[in-house]
């Protein structure tokens, strides 16, 4: 009972704290919007993201301004991460292109219409319908099974192997999400490493615009796949999408 009071004394203390901060927010993010029409581009940037530094989900609305603005100003990384950042949450053909199409002009590797790109954009448009009909499979396939061992019928050896092969299929499908990350490095001269210690041999140097596949962390480092090789670059050299 005490325990329970003590929430709740918790939630009344808090909840105006939250509401307050919540507005300051709202207030920021509604003067860059005034700033932006105003024409005032970099203040406008300004304020937007020091308010995702601050942990804000940034709108569709405002990633778009954030991409206007970094392409005024000729910040090609900038303007790539923006829209990759939009691209993620928007997967559309004509995104992937036009960001090809500004790394191939300024020299940057990692935007390239490839298999992989293309079975992401797949993936992103229409991984939902895929999971919906390898559930129906699924239950189709279980279905025959249960009734053969219900009505005490032997079960084919295919129907096994099916039912494997499915469960396998499903897993990786379900979990792709998580094993695919992207970055954009963010600042000129970075180090790639063999090994994921500042002690580690340097393999490569890249610089900042260029996009890698994030495969892994380990404390500090990420392990970032570049060029058909595998190595290992600090976190804070990445903007992670």
């Amino acid at each position: 009972m005490q325990a329970y009071t003590l929430k709740k004394i918790l939630f009344v203390f808090f909840l105006p704290v939250c509401l307050a901060v919540k507005a300051e927010n709202f207030s920021v993010i509604k003067r860059a919007d005034s700033l932006f029409s105003a024409g005032l581009y970099n203040e406008a940037s300004a304020l937007y993201q020091s308010e995702l530094t601050k942990g804000e989900v940034a709108t569709d609305g405002m990633l778009l301004k954030l991409a206007y603005v970094a392409e005024k100003n000729n910040d090609v990384p900038k303007l790539l991460y923006f829209l990759e950042m939009y691209f993620d949450r928007h997967p559309n053909e004509s995104i992937l292109q036009k960001m090809n199409d500004i790394a191939r002009a300024n020299g940057l590797i990692g935007y390239e219409t490839d298999d992989l790109n293309y079975f992401y954009l797949f993936y992103k448009q229409y991984g939902l319908y895929v999971l919906l009909a390898l559930l129906a499979l699924g239950m189709y396939v279980f279905g025959i099974i249960v009734v053969r061992i219900y009505h005490k019928e032997s079960v084919p050896q295919r129907y096994k192997w099916v039912a494997f092969v499915y469960l396998v299929t499903l897993f990786i499908f379900v979990n792709l999400p998580e094993g695919y990350q992207s970055g954009i490095i963010n600042r000129d001269k970075v180090l790639l490493r063999a090994e994921p210690s500042s002690a580690a041999p340097v393999i490569e140097i890249i610089s900042r615009g260029n996009k890698i596949n994030i495969l892994g962390s380990a404390d500090i480092w990420l392990r970032v796949f570049w060029n058909d090789r595998l190595y290992y670059i600090r976190k804070d050299d990445v903007w992670v999408i």
